[in-house]
C-alpha cells in the first residue's frame, strides 16, 4: 500500500495527524503484514487552525506543542529541502520532517533560517554541504510548487491530506483508529 500525505511544516494539524497515521500505518502492517510505504508532499492550507487550537489532541497523541515560542516561517525552503531528502528515501525524509516540526513547534526555533535546515539535514545523515548549496540555490523550488499546485488541484483544504494507491483519500486529522480501520477498508475495497 503506498501513501502519499499532503503537509505543511509550520501546519500543527499535518504535524499531530499525520504522527497518528504513521502510528495507525505500523499497525496494519503489524496486523497483516502488508507495508504501507509513506511519502510526503507539500501543501498550503489557507484556513489551517492556529496551534494553540490543537495542543489538546496533539496532547492525546503524546506530542507537545510549545505555541508560545512558535516562530512564524514560510515553510518554502524547507519542503526544497524535503523534496531532496526524497531522493535518499521515504524514512530520511520522514526522519527530516519530524526533525522540522520538533524545531517549529517544540523548540521555537526559526525553520526558514538556512542554518537550522542544513543542521536538522546534517541530524538525519544528509551531507551538511550539500544541504547549504541547495538552500542557497533555487534548486527544487519547481517542485515544490508542483506540490502545492498537485494539493490545490486535489482540492485539500484540511490537513493531513492523504491519497492511498493513488486512488482513495483521507482528508483531515483523525484518531489512529480511524486512520487504522481506513487502512483496512481501502485494502478491502469497502467505502
Amino acid at each position: 500500500m503506498k501513501a502519499t500525505v499532503f503537509v505543511d511544516v509550520v501546519d500543527a494539524w499535518s504535524y499531530v495527524g499525520s504522527v497518528r497515521f504513521e502510528r495507525a500505518a505500523a499497525m496494519y502492517t503489524i496486523l497483516t503484514g502488508e507495508p504501507v510505504e509513506i511519502g510526503y508532499r507539500a501543501c498550503r492550507v489557507a484556513d489551517a487552525a492556529p496551534a494553540d487550537e490543537v495542543v489538546a489532541a496533539a496532547r492525546i497523541s503524546g506530542i507537545e506543542l510549545n505555541v508560545e515560542e512558535i516562530v512564524p516561517a514560510d515553510s518554502t525552503d524547507a519542503w526544497r529541502l524535503l523534496t531532496w531528502a526524497m531522493e535518499s528515501g521515504e524514512a530520511v525524509q520522514r526522519e527530516l520532517l519530524h526533525q522540522l516540526w520538533r524545531a517549529h513547534f517544540l523548540e521555537g526555533t526559526d525553520i526558514a533560517d538556512s542554518f537550522v535546515l542544513a543542521s536538522r539535514a546534517a541530524l538525519v545523515g544528509l551531507e551538511l554541504e550539500a544541504a547549504d548549496g541547495l538552500l542557497a540555490s533555487n534548486e527544487y523550488a519547481e517542485d515544490v510548487e508542483r506540490q502545492r499546485d498537485t494539493a490545490a488541484h486535489l482540492g485539500v483544504d484540511t490537513t493531513p491530506f492523504i491519497v492511498v494507491n493513488a486512488s482513495r483519500t483521507i482528508a483531515g486529522g483523525h484518531s489512529q483508529d480511524d486512520y487504522l480501520q481506513a487502512l483496512h477498508r481501502i485494502a478491502h475495497g469497502i467505502d
